[in-house]
This record gives C-alpha cells, structure tokens and sequence, in this order.
C-alpha cells in the first residue's frame, strides 16, 4: 500500500477511478470463475442430482408401499366387518335359539306342574274319599249302636244278637237314605 502511495505522489496526487478495472484482472477472474464452475458441474452437481434421483425413489417406493399398505388395511378391515357382522348374525341366532329353548322349558315345566297339581288333587280327592267311607263306616257303626240301644230302650228288649243288630241298623240307614233321596226330589 505504501508503494501505491508513493507511485501516486510521484504521478501527480491524483487517485485513479474506483470504476477503472484492470483488464487482466477481468481476465484472471472469467478463469478462475470457469475453473470454479467447470469443479461445481463436473463433481457436485452430479452428487446432487444423484441425491435428488436417490430421494425422489424412496419417495415413490414410499408412496407404492403406502397406498398397498392402505389397500391391505382396507382389505383387512372389510374382512373385520364381515367377521363382525356374521358375529352378530350368529349370536343373534343363539339369543333366538335360548329364547325357543327357554320357552319350551317353561311349556314342559308349566305341563309338569299341571300334572303334578293333577296328581295332587286326585290323590286328594282319594284320600278324601277314603276318610270319608271311613267315617261312614264308623258313623254306621256309632248310629247303630245308638240306635240299636235306644230301640232297646223304647221296645223293651235287648237288641243283643250281633247279627239281629245288624240288621235293624241296615234296615233304618236304608230308610234314612230313601227318605233323604225322597227329600231332595221334592
């Protein structure tokens, strides 16, 4: 710099225009700019188009892989909604099936209960009977020993024979029965 300065004194003092350019200088600069440029086209721009070829394949692969990926999911969940479908169907039929079921065990028990109720009163009904003859029987046999001692009493003979007394009582039952059938026509 001291150089210039003393070339610039020696000339004159004045200072030479900040627009002038040295010619060489251009000359020196188009080189080393072509330099430049030739280095970017000839080394980096092919590893960047390389990059770019590299990301734009993964990027199609990515989407190929996705939309069969999404058609398999599809797939999948249609094939989900079918099985849930037919599950419902199916369990449907064994509500219906248990709800049949469940009715015809009702029926039956419902006619065993009739049944049993049935064979209930019959045996009712029997026992009823039987404690009833058996009463008549011993009313029969009370009425006429009543009857036969009282008879006794207002005819003045014993009734004593067994057989007699029998026959006295079955002969005044058989007239108490005509007259209460009597009774109950009139």
């Amino acid at each position: 710099m001291k150089s210039l300065m003393v070339i610039l004194a020696a000339e004159g003092g004045h200072e030479p225009s900040p627009l002038a350019v040295e010619w060489i200088e251009v000359v020196l600069a188009l080189v080393v700019f072509g330099i430049l440029f030739f280095a970017v086209m000839k080394f980096v721009v092919p590893s960047f188009e390389k990059t770019y070829a590299e990301r734009t394949s993964a990027i199609e692969g990515g989407l190929a892989a996705a939309e069969t990926k999404q058609a398999e999911a599809d797939a999948k969940l249609a094939e989900l909604e079918q099985q849930l479908a037919e599950a419902r169907h199916e369990a449907a039929r064994i509500r219906e099936e248990a709800r049949e079921h469940g009715a015809a065990i009702v029926a039956e028990m419902r006619e065993q209960a009739q049944a049993e109720s049935a064979r209930i009163v019959e045996a009712g009904k029997a026992q009823i009977d039987a404690e009833r003859q058996q009463a008549v029987t011993s009313l029969r046999t009370e009425v006429g020993t009543l009857a036969t001692s009282l008879a006794g009493r207002i005819v003045g003979s014993a009734l004593e024979d067994d057989a007699r007394q029998r026959d006295v009582v079955d002969r005044f039952l058989a007239e108490l029965e005509d007259a209460d059938t009597v009774g109950k026509d009139a």
